[in-house]
């Protein structure tokens, strides 16, 4: 991968809210028409996640149904990365990221845009989606 895109996808706990903020656009799963969020993406052991707080969320649904999307990185570089979707079922596989994305969300230069602490890791096993992104070459 580019190394002006690995910049942008190098985001630490001390990152700010800004850095790691992206659109992705998905396919409804429904509809099979394109939908674009905005959304906060992790770095755990060098991979790149999303997930939210615990809820049900349409975006995931869409990554399941269609695991081809692109990953807009939008600061401090701008670009469009095609990228595949994976789940992370496994429990504790997810209860592994779920505890360093706990930690990173629970870091006190987050506190003027969430709510801490977060959930226990157990209501984000229960409720969170959990994907593993993988960018094309």
């Amino acid at each position: 991968m580019d190394e002006r895109f690995q910049r942008g996808l190098a985001i630490t706990p001390s990152s700010s809210a800004s850095a790691r903020t992206v659109d992705i656009t998905t396919i409804g799963a429904k509809t099979a028409r394109e939908r674009s969020i905005e959304i906060w993406f992790y770095r755990v052991h060098d991979e790149v996640y999303l997930t939210t707080q615990p809820a049900r969320r349409s975006w995931y649904a869409n990554l399941l149904q269609h695991p081809q999307f692109t990953f807009h990185l939008r600061n401090p570089v701008r670009a469009d990365l095609p990228a595949t979707a994976e789940p992370v079922p496994d429990r504790e596989s997810r209860r592994r990221v779920f505890e360093e994305i706990i930690s990173d969300l629970n870091q006190p230069q987050h506190r003027a845009y969430i709510s801490q602490p977060v959930q226990p890791v157990e209501e984000w096993l229960a409720g969170s989606p959990l994907i593993h992104v993988t960018f094309q070459a």
